[in-house]
């Protein structure tokens, strides 16, 4: 897996993104990828691959986000929807690796962080992130995008700004945490004997 770092250049995501041979057309990258930018997060209705999303009529909005998307030509949807979990995971652990004192908790594929509230309010949880997997006619995708600010949003939400976390060493940090993983389950997978 090849990854990039579009860094210094605000692209907003808009969903537009998520189509075959993106990171190849638009940045150069060809094969299984991940492409990482900031910016602002703004998909409307009518572009929403999340069909609940859709149905709910979610409003995805963030002023300021750093972006992943992934695409894999080897793959089946199943599958990157466990990547997508697992990637989710490695975020996470990045999170804390830079900010131990914080518990990060993720529920199916976003991640969040409990705050205390207010007197006589119960703590609520604060997301993070955006997520979403999809499958193309020769690849498929994952877009996550994770709160750089979290002004304006239409959830309760938390961005790394809130918690003191460097964007850039987050960015890159995350993008070899999964290149590594991606590494390693691929000579894992080469290195066994068949049993019988």
């Amino acid at each position: 897996m090849k990854g990039k770092y579009i860094k210094g250049k605000r692209i907003t995501y808009d969903g537009s993104q998520l189509q075959s041979l993106w990171a190849f057309s638009q940045h150069n990258v060809q094969g299984n990828s991940v492409i990482a930018f900031r910016g602002p997060c703004r998909v409307l209705e009518e572009d929403l691959v999340d069909m609940e999303d859709r149905k709910n009529h979610a409003e995805i909005f963030s002023e300021d986000m750093a972006h992943f998307v992934v695409e894999l030509f080897d793959s089946d949807l199943v599958r990157t929807i466990v990547l997508q979990r697992l990637f989710l995971c490695i975020m996470k652990d990045v999170i804390e690796e830079l900010k131990p004192e914080l518990f990060i908790s993720r529920r199916g594929n976003g991640l969040y962080i409990e705050v205390e509230a207010e007197e006589e309010e119960e703590e609520e949880h604060r997301k993070l992130t955006v997520s979403v997997a999809t499958a193309t006619p020769i690849s498929t995708l994952i877009h996550t995008g994770i709160n750089v600010a979290s002004r304006g949003t239409p959830v309760p939400t938390l961005g790394l700004e809130d918690l003191d976390i460097p964007v850039d060493d987050f960015i890159l940090k995350v993008l070899q945490g999964l290149i590594n993983e991606v590494k390693g389950i691929d000579l894992d997978r080469c290195k066994v004997r068949p049993v019988c």
